[in-house]
């Protein structure tokens, strides 16, 4: 979750490390810190809370020094601390580590009876302490890193730098993404691209066991067996990897409205215009007898809006999985099987687990990812990239929707594949699809009466939402955005599980959103409802006209969505589900871009 970023430059590092972990802010904004050296001299400046509190503190401590480490950190062990934040030094030795050191509890045990002692509660320290013993036994500061490195268990990604030594950094990696950039006589090192973009377009993306001896003239870079090893080296397009607001107040209202072009992008990039599907030829369901689904957080309610698709479009029988527990419950899986992972950021650590496990186990293993630079990408047979561009917002929303947007093409394909659907019926349902991004703009348009509800809203300390078929799971994604960003308990439901437990919440003070689109469950969906309105609930009903005028009536508020093709209105009522979260926090005052305790890239597990 962390972020890290080196430099090897030929001006002053601080300014370049600040302005590249503001890139990298997104993944955890607990601390901030930096170290250089300066005509041989480490040292290091460090803040709690957001990256502006560091930036405050070199106004009134500078740092000089033309090569240097930074980090922005989510913490995993110790609390958010001036002591505890990165760069940890000891010594001669600063580093700076995105990931857990699953032994440091017995590492630092161990340099305590050599007589090395830890001042902070991270298992970061531990590194920083193992390498110091190192070179007080002799060791050059290449072998004490490698020596280091073969001492840790766990994922780490890890980037050290050396008193005495102002053209080095030592780089590592080992389940969590690392980067490094190649410029004129100049080089990086990063989290990811989007750190390095402002200083180089060329990234050379180290593998799973990968270490790199860097200087100003280049990387050597050695695998898990210490043998040199040939990383490609790839460029970025600079487009891709920008990062602004472009005149909204926040990325996440930005990324809202950015969803109706970038689902035409998407769109535009796997169909044709003659109403066929362009996705590549090694997507092949024919001989596939399953598909499993795989991903955590939003990216799993995408996939569980997707089970519906491939069974009711398809024929095709899903199984969905929280990657997190996915390895535990040991799944049985068909060696005829697709197992499909889901994943914005391509990183997330369980995920990658995930994806490890079934290798050699199914017939096919198919990335949906927002950055194919990613590992996920890497590891798979297939990656398909969802076209959403950066999303910087850690609550996702045009991710969200593209990934549907794929994954429902993904479901025709099947169909197709499968002799489900003729050419006819592909080119309806494409039609279909196409009309999504101009049925969005109407939903956008909605912003300013949500944002009048969203008032109300913000009073609650619990809120519940309703849906069924497809729209269930859209219910569990618009319960997850309210709790993620306004801090309100917010649970999704099945409606017809209401009377099952749920029900006995409700009283006049907890409103509850239900997503009805008039569809073939749209009566039962209704008659919960009217079980709510009996029991005094505040009911918000979210549907199309039709579906308004037929049960509004009674109802606390409504909001009328366009028509839309029922087997595509969890994409379109995203939107609206997106909004109320948005509107809700900005009513409450938080901080909607970096919510609390959360990260955009899950790292660690």
């Amino acid at each position: 979750m962390c972020g890290i970023v080196g430099v090897l430059g030929n001006h002053e590092a601080a300014p370049l490390l600040v302005e590249a972990l503001k890139r990298l802010e997104y993944r955890g904004y607990d601390s901030a810190g930096i170290a250089t050296v300066n005509a041989g001299r480490l040292d290091r400046r460090r803040a709690v809370g957001k990256l502006v509190n560091l930036s405050d503190l070199l106004v009134h401590d500078p740092l000089a020094g033309k090569a240097g480490i930074g980090h922005t950190r989510w913490a995993t062990h110790g609390a958010a601390t001036v002591t505890n934040a990165h760069p940890h030094r000891a010594g001669k030795v600063a580093v700076v580590h995105n990931g857990i050191i699953e032994n440091f509890r017995d590492l630092r045990a161990e340099l305590a009876a050599d007589g090395y002692a830890q001042e902070s509660d991270t298992d970061t320290e531990t590194i920083a302490l193992l390498a110091k013993r190192e070179i007080d036994g002799g060791a050059s500061p290449m072998e004490a890193a490698r020596a280091t490195l073969k001492r840790l268990h766990g994922a780490f990604a890890l980037c050290f730098l050396f008193d005495g030594e102002d053209d080095l950094m030592i780089a590592a990696r080992k389940g969590s993404p690392l980067a490094i950039g190649h410029g004129t006589g100049e080089m990086f090192v990063g989290s990811d691209a989007i750190a390095l973009a402002p200083m180089t377009d060329r990234i050379t993306y180290l593998e799973e066991g990968d270490w790199a001896v860097v200087t100003r003239a280049g990387a050597q870079i050695f695998d898990d067996q210490d043998r040199l090893a040939n990383r490609a080296e790839t460029r970025v397009q600079m487009d891709q990897a920008r990062i602004e607001k472009a005149g909204y107040k926040h990325f996440m209202a930005k990324e809202i409205a950015e969803q109706p072009v970038v689902i035409a992008d998407a769109l535009k990039h796997y169909t044709s215009s003659k109403g066929t599907l362009e996705l590549p030829q090694a997507l092949d369901f024919k001989a596939i007898d399953r598909v499993t689904l795989v991903a955590c957080g939003t990216a799993s309610y995408a996939c569980h809006v997707a089970k519906y698709w491939f069974e009711q479009i398809a024929g095709l029988p899903a199984d969905i999985d929280i990657a997190s527990e996915f390895r535990y419950r040991d799944p049985v899986l068909s060696p005829a099987s697709m197992a499909i992972f889901v994943s914005q950021s391509g990183e997330t650590a369980d995920t990658l687990a995930a994806l490890r496990h079934v290798k050699d186990k199914v017939a096919k293993i198919v990335a949906v990812i927002n950055v194919p630079t990613s590992s996920i990408a890497r590891e798979s047979d297939l990656a398909l990239p969802i076209m959403a561009g950066i999303e910087v917002g850690v609550a996702s929303t045009k991710a969200f929707t593209c990934q549907l947007t794929l994954l429902a093409l993904m479901a025709l394909k099947a169909g197709v594949d499968r002799g489900r659907i003729d050419a006819a019926t592909l080119q309806d349902r494409l039609e279909t699809l196409r009309a999504l991004p101009g049925l969005m703009n109407v939903a956008l348009a909605l912003s300013d009466p949500i944002a009048r509800v969203a008032k109300e809203l913000a009073k609650a300390q619990d809120i519940l939402f309703l849906g069924r078929g497809p729209m269930f799971p859209l219910a569990l994604e618009g319960a997850l955005k309210l709790k993620e960003i306004s801090y309100i308990h917010a649970e999704g439901y099945a409606s017809g599980e209401l009377k099952h437990g749920p029900i006995a919440l409700i009283d006049a003070q907890v409103p509850v959103i239900v997503l009805a689109p008039k569809d073939a469950l749209f009566d039962k969906t209704v008659s919960n409802m009217q079980e709510v309105m009996a029991r005094h609930g505040k009911v918000l009903l979210l549907s199309d006209a039709t579906g308004i005028e037929t049960a509004g009536p009674g109802t606390w508020k409504t909001l009328t969505l366009p028509t839309v093709d029922p087997h595509w209105a969890p994409i379109l009522y995203a939107v609206p589900a997106q909004l109320l979260a948005y509107h809700t926090a900005i009513a409450k005052g938080t901080d909607v871009d970096q919510p609390r305790n959360l990260a955009k890239s899950v790292t660690v597990e």
